[in-house]
């Protein structure tokens, strides 16, 4: 368990980093990782239902419109702050920073790295289309809702067997299950029992009884007190195209 005593998000004042979020999966691991290292952080809300990731002060920090990001404001080569977009990115970017969460010898170091992967490039990704098309598009299509489905089961398979003997991903706790977590919360949304996978609900209630995640959830609750998709919101969040050239 995180031995910290309390929170380290500041709404006020100034803070070592600053985080542009919204409450998703992807921002919830930010807050997650910040709340366990103890980082100070405030946060800057980027209500993505309305529009404000499209901004041009966030573009500039994050191009691809896409929350989150942070800015650092006390990074190790003393050159002025500097930001970092992908939530993958940003856990490894304050991993390296914090020395905590990622190992240093390479052997730990790449089994980390390699489930931090598989979340960015399977679970993720997978989990989101599932629950696209499950629960948001304006028009059933049972191929794209099995397809996601049945996906989102085997990626949950995979790691139920990853997990068989271990108490985390990777041994320690890491920026891998820290990464993992936040996808694994909708599950049932998602079509998923965990009934079925032992190990990973045993994982799963590990981590949800961690300190800093819960405290992570409550600071959430309090940002976003609405549905973030709403029938108003569905052409912002689903509905972009290509960007125009600024």
């Amino acid at each position: 368990m995180s031995n910290r005593s309390g929170p380290t998000y500041q709404d006020k004042g100034e803070a070592m980093i600053d985080l542009y979020y919204w409450t998703t999966p992807n921002g919830h691991k930010i807050t997650i990782f910040l709340e366990e290292s103890g980082l100070p952080y405030s946060i800057k809300p980027v209500n993505i239902s309305i529009g404000e990731q499209f901004t041009p002060e966030f573009l500039k920090i994050s191009p691809n419109n896409r929350i989150p990001a942070i800015v650092d404001h006390g990074p190790g080569d003393g050159k002025g702050p500097l930001s970092v977009f992908e939530s993958g990115a940003i856990l490894q970017y304050l991993a390296a920073k914090t020395g905590e969460f990622l190992p240093a010898d390479p052997r730990g170091r790449s089994d980390v790295m390699q489930w931090l992967f598989w979340q960015m490039a399977g679970l993720g990704p997978m989990a989101g289309q599932n629950g696209h098309f499950k629960n948001y598009a304006p028009e059933k299509i049972p191929y794209a809702i099995d397809r996601y489905v049945k996906e989102t089961e085997r990626l949950y398979g995979v790691f139920d067997e990853r997990l068989a003997g271990r108490d985390f991903i990777a041994g320690e706790y890491s920026i891998a299950d820290i990464a993992c977590y936040p996808w694994i919360v909708p599950h049932e949304r998602h079509g998923q029992h965990l009934d079925e996978f032992p190990n990973l609900k045993r994982w799963f209630r590990a981590i949800g009884q961690r300190p800093a995640v819960q405290r992570a959830y409550l600071i959430a609750n309090k940002i976003n007190t609405k549905p973030t998709v709403t029938e108003e919101s569905k052409s912002v969040l689903f509905g972009q195209g290509r960007r125009p050239a600024s």
